[in-house]
């Protein structure tokens, strides 16, 4: 073991109690294989399921895990029409699980997620009975403001980036609290508490995982 996989394991460990500390369920692993298995065994075979624009999800192989499975994929990147797109993500807002990951989370277990249509911030709220995430250790950081300012200066200029969007922080960066029409920073979500128990399942991976 090096010194970052030492230092991400106690560090996993103090934040994974974070996490149940706040009625979630967590789970600490080393690699992309584990995290797979790992989030395999949470989801029932049968269950529905869903995400939104996550790519640590993907980079893990669990929504092709998912599609190659016995589950009810509700998967809108399947669908070619704006309406098709819109109905699958209202059918997830109704599924047993919905998947995704985080912009940014304090060691202390806040979360801060941003998005453009809401329909990922809405999921991780309200509706779907299991919230998944799957958590690159890359996006652990110290506090909730930190936490903020990765989401807002790190994570949203890079999304904004990959969907080729006319924004400020595209050419510049960082964020600029711009009030653009394309603005991939319209809903913010702070979650730091969960009122049902176990209902959002956090896999902390010893990886660099999505943005």
């Amino acid at each position: 073991m090096n010194v970052r996989e030492m230092r991400n394991e106690v560090l996993g460990a103090r934040v994974v109690k974070a996490l149940e500390a706040r009625n979630m369920e967590a789970y600490y692993v080393k690699t992309k294989e584990e995290a797979l298995k790992k989030a395999l065994e949470l989801i029932p075979e049968g269950s529905s399921v869903s995400w939104g624009g996550t790519m640590s999800v993907r980079e893990i192989g669990l929504t092709e895990a998912l599609h190659e499975g016995d589950y009810v994929v509700y998967d809108r990147d399947k669908k070619e029409t704006r309406d098709e797109k819109e109905e699958v993500a209202h059918q997830a807002l109704n599924g047993d699980f919905f998947l995704g990951s985080v912009n940014a989370l304090s060691e202390d277990g806040v979360m801060v997620n941003i998005d453009g249509n809401g329909n990922r911030v809405a999921a991780f709220a309200y509706g779907p009975q299991n919230v998944l995430l799957v958590v690159g250790m890359n996006k652990v950081v110290k506090t909730e403001a930190d936490a903020m300012s990765r989401a807002r200066n790190e994570a949203a200029p890079i999304n904004a980036q990959r969907f080729g969007i006319d924004t400020p922080c595209v050419k510049n960066g960082s964020c600029f609290d711009c009030k653009k029409p394309e603005c991939i920073c319209c809903q913010i979500l702070i979650t730091r508490y969960s009122r049902t128990p176990k209902r959002m399942k956090v896999i902390l991976v010893d990886e660099n995982l999505g943005f």
